[in-house]
């Protein structure tokens, strides 16, 4: 039976050529990591039980199969699950499609293929264990591949050691978040991995897909909360209280979501940062906190606001002058990742030496919109605005008040500001404690300005609606 599935006659069984040329003893493509019995036994499995398919596509894509008719096959049967119909999973649907296709140079000899595929199988309810080690010679052929462009540009001499370092820890990254490091992608695999998206944000654990919720209900109605892969700004002139906007979004997210925050702040300590956390959390007067002139019932509640702190999976640099890449760098090590929170743009550095600060800047907002993208998690990216807003009648800022904006309008998928009208006219405002969080720019939705309660006291922002608003 075996001998009668490896002898097929068609091109696509043909062997892939070599991959490596290099001197010195590597591995030519007939070594490469395969199990061509394991392949088999997918198929069979999916030929023999079609709805064993969701299981398969739980650990392998087509590109997993070494045998490229193997890929294609695998392919073929994908394409009818996600046309809503895995019903016609079936051998005689598979045989007129593949031949059409070309797979099979004609149907008798796609017949005793799948047929055979099909009384290979020990047993379809083990697609799970054949799928895994599938994935597991895929990884192991991707690090061989990564290990010879690797030694070819060693060879080369044309890069330096840090760039070797960081192309290498890219492309490892890359490997063990299942990415395709082959480049293009045939858009048909990319519906299979939309179609299973939309199945999961459907389903009864669809918040686990969703934007993480900001804690502000109106604000997640508007963004659809901190959503995967977004460079989020937020924007406003100092004494708008960004920075603890930003730490009560962090706090928010990571106790919501049980997902893990990182928070870098260019600009204060860490002590800073948590004395903040705890005056929110434990609600101590934030005043009290610097002078260190507690009572014994505010104790109680800084110990029980520590406590509380230290639990949420929160981790904190103060780290200044770092670029994006360091910053990536130890980002790809921290599990179940859910945000990055980055105080503040204007204190970042960039490889990019140049006397034009909106080039630097632009080249750093362009590789955090990268960088989002890699990690699939939301960057929260504080910034300053120009001083031009003071000078004008209505001080509430506008996109073209960032700072240095260069490219940061286009990069960003969301953009917001915070805006205090009582703090420009103390006179007129009837509202001290109302702040504006002005949503500029929003690439998934509509614009809006909702409006929060700032509690300068304990430093946090909290939801009209919820009545949590401190006496004026």
């Amino acid at each position: 039976m075996r001998a009668s599935l490896q002898s097929s006659r068609s091109p696509w069984c043909r062997k892939m050529p070599d991959l490596f040329d290099l001197p010195g003893g590597e591995l030519s493509s007939a070594e490469m990591p395969h199990s061509f019995e394991a392949e088999q036994s997918v198929l069979g499995s999916i030929l023999i039980q079609p709805d064993s398919l969701s299981a398969a596509l739980e650990y392998i894509k087509p590109e997993a199969f070494y045998h490229e008719q193997h890929r294609e096959l695998f392919r073929l049967m994908v394409r009818l699950f996600t046309s809503g119909k895995s019903e016609k999973v079936d051998i005689v649907v598979i045989l007129n499609e593949a031949v059409r296709l070309g797979i099979f140079e004609n149907s008798a000899e796609g017949k005793r293929y799948l047929t055979a595929l099909a009384e290979s199988v020990p047993s379809a309810a083990n697609i799970d264990s054949y799928a895994r080690i599938v994935a597991e010679k895929y990884n192991a052929r991707s690090l061989a591949s990564v290990a010879m462009d690797l030694l070819k540009e060693i060879r080369s001499g044309t890069e330096t050691a840090q760039d070797l370092l960081d192309s290498a820890e890219q492309r490892i990254y890359d490997i063990r978040q299942g990415r395709d490091v082959r480049g293009l992608v045939p858009i048909k695999d990319v519906v299979v991995e939309t179609y299973m998206h939309l199945g999961d944000i459907s389903g009864p654990d669809r918040d686990k897909y969703l934007g993480a919720k900001t804690g502000f209900p109106e604000l997640d109605t508007v963004t659809g909360g901190m959503t995967n892969s977004d460079l989020v700004i937020l924007a406003a002139r100092p004494g708008m209280g960004k920075t603890s906007f930003a730490l009560n979004l962090a706090t928010n997210v990571t106790r919501r979501s049980g997902r893990t925050v990182a928070v870098y702040s260019l600009e204060m300590s860490m002590e800073q940062l948590v004395s903040r956390m705890l005056s929110t959390e434990a609600l101590v007067d934030s005043h009290k906190l610097r002078t260190g002139r507690l009572d014994s019932k505010e104790w109680a509640r800084i110990a029980q606001g520590a406590d509380v702190l230290s639990g949420m999976n929160i981790y904190l640099s103060e780290t200044t002058g770092i670029t994006v890449s360091q910053m990536k760098a130890q980002l790809r090590r921290v599990k179940n990742l859910g945000m990055v929170v980055i105080d503040y743009l204007q204190l970042m550095d960039a490889p990019l030496k140049s006397e034009n600060r909106v080039l630097v800047i632009s080249d750093i907002t362009r590789n955090l919109k990268l960088m989002a993208k890699e990690l699939n998690v939301p960057v929260l990216l504080l910034s300053q605005l120009n001083r031009g807003v003071e000078s004008r009648p209505d001080k509430r800022p506008m996109m073209s008040d960032l700072r240095e904006s260069g490219s940061i309008e286009q990069d960003a998928d969301i953009i917001m500001f915070l805006y205090n009208d009582y703090y420009y006219n103390r006179e007129k405002s009837e509202s001290p404690n109302i702040t504006e969080c002005i949503v500029a720019k929003n690439r998934h939705g509509e614009t809006a300005t909702i409006k929060l309660v700032w509690d300068a006291q304990y430093t946090r922002f909290s939801a009209p609606e919820r009545g949590e608003a401190p006496p004026e």
